[in-house]
C-alpha cells in the first residue's frame, strides 16, 4: 500500500521542479542533458516490495508494485545488480547505459509481500537487452572496449561496430566520428547525461575537432550506447547520432589499473610516401595512465580518479596537388619540403568523481574533467612543415548532481560548468608563399587550385572557445495507469554560454605565385592576402548565448505487445552577436555606390537585385533579427509479436534540430574588423586585369607585412564582406525508421531501414555580380568564370550566407551480436551498413560550408556524398588458452567518392565545369573484384599473469596486420572537350592514407 509519506515525496518533486523554474531565471547555465541511467520494469505480485542492490557499491533502491503487479525502478546507474520481489529468489541482472528493460519477478507465496527472508541468488547474470525501444542503435560494452584491438585510446573508435557509424583517422592523425552520411558536427555526445556539444567548431564533441588526441580518458568509460536514429525527446542539438556514455565509479573495494603503451618507427610499416622516399620519418607513440577508486564510506560514498597521457610523433606526407609537369617547375627550396613529415603531440587527460548516498533515496555525484593538448598540426597534403601550426586545445568541466528516488518517481537536478578553447598559431610568423597552377589548355586545372603552400595566411591564427555554467532538471514518473502503464519524462535545460571566436591575425601574410608547366614559377607574386585590422575595433567576436530547451515524453506500454513512445521537444537559441549586429555604415554606403561598369545611376545594390539578390534581406539594423523557438515531435512504436521480448518490430518518425556553429556566424563581424584583403600585382603572364582591384606594380618592399597594410590603410580595398541572412534558420533533420529485432538463442539480431532528410545547412556563396546582375562572366583569358573581378565597390568580395544545404540519406542497417559471457568464453559482433546519400554540394569534406561554384547554392545538383556505400565491421573476442584474451576486428568499406568541381568543358555549364562525385576503383578482398576502398584486419593478444601478488598483463595490438594501403588522396583527370572520362578519379598510390600502415603497439599494465 502507498503511504501518506509517498504522497509527500511526490509533492516534494513537484516543488523541486517548480522552484527550479524560478532559480533558472537567475542562474546562468551551460550544458544540455539526457539520461544515461537505466530503468528496470516488469511484473510481480500486486503490492509487493521490490528491492534492487548494486553489487559493487551497495547502492540500494526500493519500490512497490501497483495493484496490477507492475513495478518500475528508475534512475539506476549502469551496473550489475541483485533484485528480488518480496521474499522471492534474488536474480543477478546487468543493466546497460540508457536502457529500459523488462524482468518479471517471482515471489514466495508462503511469505508476506514485505517480508525480507533469506533468499537464494541465481548463479548466472542476466544481461537484458532493451528490445522494446523504438530507437535505432546498440550498446558498446566495457568488455568490447577492453578487448577489441585498438591503436589509440579514443573511446569513440568502438562506435563503428554499430551499423550507421563511421570512425576514421586521417593521415595527420586527426580522428572523426560521423553518422548517417552527415558531417561530424551533426552528432552529440553525452557523458553521464551531460552534453559535450561543441557549439563553436565541427567535431560534434568538444575536443574531437582537428585533434589527434582523445576527448575523454578511455579508462574512465564504463560503457556507452549509440543511438543512430529516432532519438527520444530528451536528446537534442543533433541531427544524426547520439552517443550516451556512462563513467566508472568507485566501489566498496579499492581497485586500480596502470598501463604503458609504446610504438616506435621500427614497429610500424612505411607509408606509401615513405616507400617512395626510401626512408621512414622517425615516429613514436606513447600512451600511459592509471585509474584508482574505492570507498570513502562503505555502501555510502566512493571516489574514482583516472588519468591518461599521450605523447607521440605522427608521420604524414606533404604532396603537391597537380600533375608532375607542374611539380617539376617548383623552386628547389620548395620541392625540398615535399615528402614525409611528422606531427608531435602531447596530451594530459584527467577525470575525477565522488558519489555519496546518504539514504536509499538520495545520491549526490561530483565530477570534473580536465584535458590539455599541445601539438604541431596543419602539416600534410599541400601544406609543408613551414606552414605548420602550434595548437593548444583544452577543456575543463565540473558537474554536481542530486538524484532523488520515490516509489514511483525519480528526479535529477544538476549544475554544470565548462571552459574549452582551441587555439592554433602559425609556427612561422611573417610572409609565406602559395603556388597555384597557371592556365594551360593541355592540363585543365582550376586556376585557383593551390599546388603547394609553404606559409600561412592570416586565417591560420585563431581562437575558438566556449565557457559557461548551467543547471538542468529531469523528472520521471511511472505511477500513471491508463490503458496500460506509462513512464512520463519531463525536463528542462537552461544554458548561458559565452562563445568566443577570433578568425584571423595580422602577423602572417601569403603571397601567391603562378606555376606554368612550360615556363616555370614566376619570380613575382600575382596576389597577396594579409590581415588588416580596423583601428579601434576588436578582432575577437564574443557572444553571451542563452539556450533553453524543455521536453515531455511518454513511454506507454499498452499491453505485452505494444509499446509507444510519444514526445515533443522545444529548443530556443539566442545568439546576441548575430541578433544585435549592425551592418557597418561603410558597407551600406558601398552597396549604394555606383556599380563599376554598369549604366549610370545603377548602384551595386540594384545590380545585385538584377541578379535576383535582395540585399535588404542581409542588412541588419540591430533589431530586425529574432531568435526562434523550435518544436520537435518524436513518435515511436515497438510491437512484440509474441509478447516475450524475442521478436519485436519497431519504427518511428521525428524531427531533430542541430545548431548553427558559431565558427560560421562570427565571420559577419570578424571579417570586417580584421579582414583579410586580397590585392593583386601585375606580372609578365598575368597583368592587372579589368576589374581585378586593387592592383599594383610589384615592389620588393611588399615582402613586409606593414608595407602591404600601408597599401590599404584608410580604405577597405580588397577586404572581404560577409553578410548573414536576417531570417537565419536552424539546421534540422526529419528521421524515419522501420525495423525488427530478434533474440535467437544467445544472438541478438537487428535489421532496420532509415531515411534522414536534412535541411537548412548554413553555406556561404559568392554575392559578387557583374553589370546586369550577371554571375557568369567572360574572363580576359578567354574562359567563363565567376565574377571575382566585380567585388563590392571599395571592398573585396561579397560573401552571402544562407540555409541552403540539404542532404538525403537512406541506410540499410544490419547487425548480429552474440554478447561475450564467461560461460561461453567468446563474443562476436557483425555490422553491415548500406548508404545511399546525396547532397547539393561539391566539397570533399562534409563540414566544408562554402558554395562558390554556382550562382546560388540551390542550383547545385544533388550528387553523391563522400561516404562509402557499403561498410562491414566484424569484431570478436575470445578467452583463449593459457589465460590469453584475444580480440580481432575486420573492417571493409567500398571506396569513398571523390567529390569536386569537374572542369572538362561541359557544354551544359556556363563555366564548362560541373559538380561530380566519382568513385575510384578499389582493391581486392576474397571475392567481388576491386570493390573495397578500405580494408583493415587487426588483432590483439593479452596475457594475464601474477606479478608480486598483483594481476599483471602484457598486450600486443597489431593494427592492419596485412598492411593494406587505404589511400585517401586522389588523382583527378575529368576529361576535356566536353567528354567526361570513364574513370575520372583514381587513388594516389603515393599519397596519404587513412587509418594506419601495419602498426604494432605493446602494452604492459597492472591491476590491483
Amino acid at each position: 500500500m502507498k503511504t501518506p509519506q509517498s504522497f509527500k515525496k511526490k509533492l516534494l518533486a513537484s516543488l523541486i521542479a517548480t522552484s527550479l523554474v524560478g532559480l533558472g531565471t537567475a542562474l546562468p547555465t551551460s550544458a544540455l542533458a539526457a539520461s544515461a541511467d537505466a530503468t528496470l520494469r516488469g511484473n510481480t505480485a500486486p503490492h509487493t516490495q521490490v528491492v534492487i542492490r548494486e553489487i559493487a557499491t551497495g547502492l540500494t533502491r526500493k519500490t512497490e508494485s501497483n495493484g496490477h503487479g507492475v513495478y518500475v525502478l528508475l534512475g539506476l546507474p549502469p551496473g550489475t545488480y541483485t533484485v528480488h520481489a518480496g521474499s522471492g529468489p534474488e536474480q543477478k541482472v546487468k543493466l546497460n547505459v540508457a536502457s529500459t528493460v523488462t524482468l518479471n519477478l517471482q515471489t514466495a507465496s508462503e511469505s508476506k509481500a514485505t517480508e525480507l527472508a533469506a533468499v537464494k541468488v541465481t548463479a548466472q547474470t542476466i544481461n537484458i537487452q532493451d528490445m522494446s525501444t523504438s530507437q535505432v542503435g546498440s550498446n558498446v560494452s566495457l568488455h568490447q572496449i577492453q578487448n577489441m584491438p585498438a591503436a589509440s585510446r579514443n573511446f569513440l573508435q568502438f562506435a563503428d561496430t554499430v551499423p550507421g557509424m563511421v570512425f576514421s583517422r586521417a593521415a595527420n592523425g586527426d580522428t572523426e566520428l560521423q553518422a548517417g552520411g552527415q558531417a561530424d558536427s551533426a552528432i552529440n555526445v553525452y557523458i553521464d547525461g551531460v552534453s559535450q556539444k561543441n557549439m563553436v567548431l565541427p567535431g560534434g564533441m568538444v575536443g574531437q575537432n582537428a585533434s589527434q588526441g582523445n576527448p575523454f580518458p578511455q579508462l574512465a568509460i564504463g560503457e556507452y550506447r549509440v543511438i543512430t536514429n529516432n532519438q527520444e525527446a530528451e536528446y537534442g542539438m543533433l541531427s544524426s547520432a547520439a552517443i550516451v556514455a556512462s563513467t566508472k565509479s568507485g566501489t566498496n573495494k579499492f581497485k586500480g589499473d596502470a598501463f604503458y603503451s609504446f610504438n616506435s618507427t621500427g614497429m610500424r610499416a612505411a607509408t606509401p610516401a615513405e616507400n617512395a622516399a626510401g626512408k621512414k620519418t622517425p615516429s613514436t607513440d606513447k600512451d600511459f595512465g592509471f585509474d584508482f577508486g574505492g570507498p570513502i564510506i562503505k555502501n555510502k560514498a566512493h571516489f574514482y580518479i583516472a588519468y591518461e597521457g599521450k605523447k607521440f610523433n605522427t608521420p604524414t606526407v606533404v604532396i603537391p596537388f597537380a600533375p608532375q609537369v607542374y611539380v617539376n617547375q617548383l623552386p628547389a627550396s620548395v620541392l625540398s619540403q615535399v615528402g614525409p613529415a611528422n606531427l608531435p603531440f602531447l596530451e594530459n587527460n584527467w577525470f575525477a568523481k565522488i558519489d555519496y548516498e546518504p539514504t536509499d533515496r538520495d545520491r549526490f555525484v561530483l565530477e570534473t574533467h580536465i584535458r590539455n593538448e599541445t601539438s604541431i598540426s596543419g602539416v600534410g597534403g599541400i601544406n609543408t612543415a613551414s606552414a605548420g601550426l602550434n595548437t593548444i586545445n583544452y577543456q575543463k568541466t565540473a558537474d554536481l548532481a542530486w538524484e532523488h528516488n520515490g516509489y514511483d518517481w525519480f528526479n535529477r537536478l544538476e549544475a554544470t560548468w565548462q571552459d574549452a578553447a582551441y587555439q592554433p598559431t602559425p609556427i612561422a610568423l611573417g610572409i609565406g608563399n602559395a603556388y597555384t597552377a597557371a592556365i594551360n589548355t593541355n592540363y585543365p586545372l582550376n586556376p585557383n587550385q593551390i599546388i603547394l603552400q609553404t606559409g600561412n595566411s592570416p586565417l591560420a591564427q585563431q581562437y575558438k572557445g566556449q565557457r559557461g555554467i548551467g543547471i538542468f532538471d529531469h523528472f520521471t514518473y511511472d505511477g500513471l495507469q491508463w490503458h496500460g502503464s506509462h513512464v512520463i519524462k519531463a525536463g528542462f535545460n537552461l544554458q548561458r554560454v559565452t562563445l568566443t571566436a577570433q578568425d584571423a591575425g595580422d602577423s602572417n601574410a601569403l603571397l601567391y605565385y603562378k606555376v606554368s608547366p612550360t615556363t616555370g614559377t614566376e619570380g613575382t607574386p600575382y596576389q597577396a592576402q594579409f590581415g588588416a585590422p580596423v583601428p579601434g575595433l576588436s578582432p575577437v567576436s564574443v557572444s553571451n548565448n542563452t539556450l533553453f530547451d524543455a521536453f515531455l515524453q511518454d513511454t506507454w506500454t499498452f499491453n505485452k505487445h505494444w509499446t509507444f513512445n510519444v514526445g515533443v521537444r522545444a529548443d530556443y537559441d539566442r545568439t546576441p552577436a548575430y541578433l544585435n549586429y549592425v551592418t557597418p555604415a561603410p558597407v551600406i554606403a558601398a552597396l549604394n555606390t555606383q556599380a563599376p561598369g554598369a549604366a549610370t545611376g545603377i548602384t551595386y545594390a540594384q545590380q545585385l537585385a538584377q541578379g535576383g539578390i535582395n540585399i535588404n534581406n542581409y542588412v541588419s539594423n540591430g533589431s530586425n533579427r529574432s531568435a526562434k523557438l523550435h518544436f520537435s515531435p518524436r513518435l515511436g512504436f515497438a510491437y512484440d509479436i509474441d509478447g516475450n521480448q524475442k521478436h519485436v518490430i519497431f519504427g518511428g518518425v521525428g524531427r531533430t534540430y542541430n545548431h548553427n556553429l558559431y565558427d560560421l556566424l562570427q565571420v559577419e563581424q570578424t571579417k570586417y574588423v580584421l579582414s583579410q584583403p586580397t590585392i593583386y600585382f601585375g606580372t609578365a603572364s598575368q597583368p592587372c586585369l579589368s576589374g581585378q582591384t586593387p592592383c599594383y606594380a610589384w615592389n620588393p618592399s611588399y615582402l613586409s607585412i606593414p608595407a602591404l597594410q600601408a597599401l590599404v590603410a584608410g580604405s577597405f580595398a580588397g577586404k572581404e564582406v560577409d553578410m548573414m541572412p536576417n531570417n537565419l534558420k536552424t539546421p534540422y533533420s526529419d528521421q524515419f525508421s522501420i525495423g525488427m529485432r530478434n533474440q535467437i538463442g544467445e544472438w541478438d539480431t537487428s535489421v532496420a531501414v532509415t531515411r534522414v532528410l536534412s535541411y537548412d545547412g548554413l553555406t556561404g556563396f559568392l554575392g559578387n555580380r557583374a553589370p546586369g546582375g550577371a554571375f557568369w562572366v567572360h574572363e580576359p583569358w578567354g574562359g567563363v568564370g565567376q565574377p571575382w573581378t566585380y567585388p563590392l565597390p571599395g571592398f573585396g568580395n561579397l560573401i552571402l550566407w544562407g540555409n541552403s544545404l540539404r542532404t538525403s540519406t537512406t541506410q540499410l542497417l544490419l547487425s548480429a551480436q552474440k554478447p561475450y559471457t564467461e560461460e561461453s568464453g567468446w563474443g562476436l559482433t557483425v555490422a553491415y551498413t548500406y548508404t545511399h546519400a546525396r547532397w547539393n554540394m561539391d566539397n570533399q569534406a562534409l563540414n566544408n560550408n562554402y558554395s562558390f561554384d554556382a550562382e546560388y547554392p540551390y542550383q547545385y545538383p544533388f550528387i553523391g556524398e563522400p561516404v562509402a556505400k557499403s561498410r562491414i565491421v566484424i569484431a570478436g573476442t575470445l578467452k583463449g588458452p593459457w589465460d590469453i584474451a584475444m580480440g580481432a576486428r575486420l573492417t571493409l568499406a567500398t571506396p569513398i567518392p571523390g567529390v569536386n568541381l569537374a572542369c572538362y568543358s561541359d557544354p551544359n555549364s556556363p563555366s564548362g565545369c560541373i559538380p561530380v562525385a566519382a568513385t575510384p576503383q578499389g582493391s581486392h578482398f576474397l571475392v567481388g573484384g576491386r570493390i573495397w576502398g578500405y580494408r583493415d584486419f587487426s588483432v590483439q593478444f593479452t596475457k594475464n599473469f601474477k606479478l608480486w601478488g598483483l594481476n599483471a598483463y602484457a598486450r600486443a595490438d597489431i593494427i592492419n596486420l596485412l598492411n593494406w594501403h587505404n589511400y585517401s588522396s586522389y588523382i583527378e583527370n575529368y576529361g576535356s572537350n566536353g567528354v567526361l572520362n570513364k574513370y575520372p578519379v583514381a587513388y594516389n598510390p603515393l599519397g596519404e592514407i587513412s587509418g594506419y600502415p601495419r602498426y604494432v603497439k605493446l602494452t604492459v599494465g597492472v591491476q590491483f
